[in-house]
């Protein structure tokens, strides 16, 4: 039935788009412009702007999400794209469509109670235990991606200048300061941790129980373990949490946004921006938990 409100045009463009994109992306441009064509009635290489907007306002109408109608609307836009390209078209009736602001979802994290908690979860002095904390304070202390963390090697570390050295994404260095707390669990995994871990003379910071460069999912694992024993809930904690709670907490601490941005290694500071939100809302909540005067009224 699909291919039946399709016209030849159509399929050509999918044909197409199969030899260069995946199965379920094909699929899915296939039934967005099936959709608009069951709307049209007509054959879509005559749609015009007007018609597309009219069709946009039913989709909202409807209640169909924000990412739903610009996946839609991306599918669209690329058939008339390509009519374009054939020379079929010349112009491209989805090019202006206003588009629904997708909501941005805030970042959750950890109050900084429940980080307290994380750290002292990784007590102990096995070697292993050792380079938990250490790895468990930098991702808090630093900020850093699990990816960067894993990526660290010994020579990335300044305990003196109390200073981690650490390749983000696009290859881009940075600096970040680091606290005295991380500062003595890097020094005591250095001295009675790692050596012990280190059968294979590797230059990673942080090793595995082989003697092998720690990878993202044994990051990931070591989080979820720390957290059952904390008393958090394992499924919710993981590295990125971490880094949303260091950026929160800096910013709620009195840090500037740029100063954030810098640590974080944002390109844009409208990513960075997003942690303030998060801020106010936590502070919110902590006033009308806190304040006599404010409680909320329950009706």
């Amino acid at each position: 039935m699909a291919g039946s409100r399709l016209g030849p045009d159509v399929e050509g463009f999918l044909a197409l788009l199969a030899t260069r994109r995946a199965p379920k992306t094909v699929e899915a441009y296939r039934r967005d412009l099936t959709a608009l064509a069951a709307w049209f009635d007509r054959p879509i290489e005559g749609i015009t702007t007007e018609q597309l907007e009219a069709y946009l306002a039913e989709l909202r109408a409807t209640g169909l999400s924000p990412a739903t109608i610009g996946r839609r609307v991306a599918a669209i836009r690329s058939f008339f794209r390509h009519q374009m390209l054939l020379g079929v078209r010349d112009d491209n009736p989805a090019a202006e469509l206003d588009l629904p602001r997708r909501r941005r979802t805030l970042p959750r994290t950890l109050s900084p109670a429940e980080a307290e908690r994380l750290v002292e979860a990784a007590a102990g002095t096995t070697p292993r235990a050792l380079r938990d904390r250490a790895l468990v304070e930098l991702l808090y202390g630093a900020g850093l991606r699990v990816s960067e963390a894993v990526g660290l090697q010994k020579s990335s570390i300044d305990l003196d200048a109390r200073l981690v050295r650490c390749v983000g994404k696009g290859s881009k260095e940075r600096v970040v300061p680091i606290g005295r707390q991380a500062v003595e669990a890097l020094r005591r995994y250095l001295a009675r941790g790692r050596p012990y871990l280190d059968a294979r003379h590797r230059p990673e910071l942080f090793l595995n129980a082989k003697g092998g460069g720690l990878t993202r999912a044994g990051a990931f694992l070591i989080l979820r373990n720390l957290a059952a024993k904390a008393g958090l809930e394992p499924e919710r904690v993981h590295p990125h949490l971490l880094r949303h709670s260091f950026a929160t907490h800096l910013l709620e601490g009195g840090a500037d946004l740029r100063s954030v941005q810098e640590m974080l290694g944002h390109a844009d500071l409208a990513t960075t921006e997003l942690y303030t939100h998060v801020s106010d809302r936590r502070r919110r909540e902590l006033y009308f938990q806190a304040h006599p005067h404010a409680r909320r009224k329950t009706n």
